[in-house]
């Protein structure tokens, strides 16, 4: 997908990518959704024996499209489980076409592992998952910092008002970065305030589409003196990068 596919100003909303990718640990943090500049990382991927690394550049798979979205709809039907493949680029720190592979399930989870593992994202829905790109509520998007290619080592440079660009099935959704959270591998409550359907707020009923970015704060764990593993081994923390929807999908260059 070429950045320079805009997409018409229209819709106001929402999303939370989850862009998360390597392992975190640390102490408890604060689950309120910041904004500004990361005051502390977040938790990231884990690792189980590696698979081959394909790349961010990986060739597309089918996609369906996704249904529009505003502040006041409510979310739209979608297959299930949900099989599409999208592309997300990340314009300030030259990411371009990540595939994020949906699978069921949560952040960070031994099937999302595997799955950042290759060298992808990887967005969780289900019970403990997200919603779709452009959907009302909460879209997850977690990738690797640091291994399987490190898509998102720049990712906790993102500043507010960067763009987060997500085409799925011929359709773009560009969403503006509002803030960053710091998640907690070893508090529940920072958990569910990440995977909560509006970032930050969990119980809260989601008028708007968002998006988490989320990687691993491995770095800064470690400069910290924080060498606290999971099972997978995720560091305790990782960086969240909250987003909203600022436009309506449009049709991508070519469809």
């Amino acid at each position: 997908m070429h950045l320079s596919r805009a997409v018409p100003a229209a819709l106001a909303g929402a999303l939370v990518v989850v862009l998360a990718g390597c392992s975190t640990g640390a102490a408890d943090t604060s689950d309120a959704l910041r904004t500004g500049t990361v005051t502390a990382p977040a938790a990231g991927t884990a690792s189980e024996p590696p698979a081959p690394a394909p790349g961010a550049g990986a060739a597309k798979e089918p996609v369906k499209a996704p249904a529009t979205s505003s502040p006041s709809a409510e979310p739209a039907d979608r297959t299930t489980p949900r099989t599409e493949t999208a592309l997300l680029s990340i314009p300030a720190i030259g990411l371009e076409d990540l595939r994020v592979v949906p699978y069921e399930g949560t952040t960070d989870d031994w099937p999302g592992t595997r799955i950042q593992n290759r060298g992808v994202g990887a967005s969780p829905y289900g019970e403990s998952g997200g919603v779709g790109p452009g959907d009302i509520g909460n879209y997850l998007v977690t990738a690797h910092r640091l291994s399987a290619g490190g898509p998102l080592r720049d990712l906790p440079s993102l500043k507010i008002g960067d763009s987060v660009i997500v085409e799925e099935d011929g359709l773009v959704y560009e969403y503006e970065i509002t803030g960053t959270r710091q998640t907690s591998f070893r508090s529940d409550s920072s958990l569910a305030a990440q995977r909560a359907p509006v970032p930050g707020k969990p119980g809260e009923k989601p008028t708007q589409a968002m998006i988490t970015v989320s990687t691993c704060a491995t770095p800064e764990d470690e400069a910290a003196g924080n060498f606290w593993r999971d099972d997978r081994h995720n560091p305790e923390h990782r960086i969240d990068k909250i987003g909203v929807l600022k436009k309506a999908p449009t049709p991508a260059a070519g469809d």
